[in-house]
């Protein structure tokens, strides 16, 4: 039985859809632990929702989702 697998320079097409779940589930997640005294934890969660957001699939003229 042959495996497939991925060349690692060949560009993978769901990265634009992953970045936009991560900007998501960050910017969730980021409210949750500012709802609670989290305040350290929830400044981490938006600089990760910053950069899942410039690395999502551009869908507004190449500027990324804001």
């Amino acid at each position: 039985m042959k495996i497939a697998t991925r060349d690692e320079n060949e560009p993978d097409f769901d990265t634009g859809a992953a970045a936009v779940y991560v900007a998501e589930m960050s910017a969730s997640l980021a409210d949750i632990a500012r709802d609670h005294g989290l305040g350290t934890l929830a400044y981490l969660l938006d600089m990760a929702r910053e950069e899942a957001d410039n690395n999502a699939r551009p869908l507004d003229g190449g500027r990324g989702r804001r």
